[in-house]
């Protein structure tokens, strides 16, 4: 087997509901169609379990196949301002995208969830080299993540992790250190070219530290 050895590279961990791709405002109309309710009577501050809405505990599956499946929740949900064009440039700086997204959820519709995710990444010309679909994000190496979830963000920074959280209303109660907290795409791509180049200024990391890659049988 051939193995190709190169430069290590500086890997971005990114997620992409609520980071990427603007989830609850879509959510919000499913919601209210789902409830038979006008969606302005939804408030638009709501928490990760969304019982601001009205669902009820356990019926969240329910409401998320009926997303993904009749509205084409990861096909047809808008990008979050400045993601794609941040994406972009942090990829030219020389990063490594790694996408993490738990979209997995539903048995049996793991084939639509994947294909409207890629479609939706290159729909929108989000670059990335890795997709990885993972509920504990830890496990997926990453110099650095950009997380959302108030569960991911609490386990990772428990694991040691380097997290920017990315803010909205479900993850706000969460006290975390200085620089670790981007009020949307502006600062989150701030916050991550100065890890980038912190990390480049180490010894033996842009030039010493190399990577294995084992190309696919």
């Amino acid at each position: 087997m051939l193995v190709a050895e190169g430069p290590r590279q500086f890997v971005l961990g990114v997620d992409l509901d609520g980071v990427c791709a603007d989830y609850y405002p879509f959510m919000r109309r499913v919601v209210a169609e789902w409830l038979g309710r006008d969606p302005d009577s939804l408030p638009a501050d709501v928490g990760w379990d969304m019982a601001e809405w009205g669902i009820e505990p356990g019926e969240f599956h329910k409401v998320h196949r009926f997303a993904v499946v009749q509205h084409r929740l990861f096909l047809e949900m808008g990008m979050i301002p400045g993601a794609g064009p941040a994406l972009r440039r942090l990829s030219n700086l020389g990063l490594r995208i790694r996408i993490i997204t738990h979209r997995l959820v539903i048995e049996h519709f793991h084939q639509i969830a994947v294909a409207q995710t890629v479609e939706w990444l290159d729909h929108h010309g989000i670059p990335y080299w890795d997709l990885c679909f993972m509920g504990e994000k830890g496990a997926v190496n990453a110099d650095l993540y950009l997380e959302d979830s108030p569960h991911n963000i609490e386990a990772l920074l428990g694991d040691g992790r380097d997290v920017i959280v990315f803010t909205h209303s479900a993850n706000r109660h969460l006290e975390v250190a200085p620089g670790r907290r981007a009020q949307g795409w502006r600062e989150a791509e701030a916050l991550i070219e100065e890890r980038f180049r912190a990390w480049r200024q180490r010894p033996g990391e842009e030039a010493g530290g190399r990577e294995t890659v084992t190309p696919p049988a």
